[in-house]
């Protein structure tokens, strides 16, 4: 089911807690309100929809990709990159990593591991900030 996207700094209070299967319907409704807001969010967390678990989603070719308690494990090559943000105004200036390992579980609860690139481990940077409760 999609949800409303939250407006304001207060979503990113506090870090989000690990999700565990019983949070299966957060991943779905994550899932679908960003492919509703797939032609404006590169991503979304689920602090983003009111859930403050540890769950991202962001998009390959259009493909939703569900990251359940991800955790960068390696990073190679930073950079200046500016951000903007569906539940924040303005844009602003961060650093990023230009690759990043990643250790996850998928929407199964599988473990998996994935490097990332370019813009794909930026998005990805910049959801699981949100899950440590930063703004960007």
């Amino acid at each position: 089911m999609e949800r409303s996207i939250i407006q304001g700094t207060q979503i990113f209070a506090n870090k989000a807690v690990p999700a565990t299967k019983k949070d299966q319907q957060d991943i779905i409704d994550l899932r679908d309100t960003f492919i509703h807001n797939a032609n404006r969010a590169a991503g979304l967390a689920a602090n983003m929809i009111g859930s403050n678990k540890r769950i991202i989603v962001f998009g390959i070719n259009q493909i939703p990709v569900i990251m359940v308690n991800p955790k960068i494990t390696s990073h190679s090559g930073s950079y200046q990159a500016t951000e903007g943000c569906l539940s924040l105004q303005g844009e602003r200036s961060v650093t990023r990593y230009q690759e990043i390992t990643v250790n996850y579980l998928d929407e199964n609860f599988k473990q998996q591991t994935g490097k990332f690139h370019g813009f794909v481990a930026e998005v990805i940077q910049h959801e699981i900030d949100h899950c440590e409760g930063k703004e960007i």
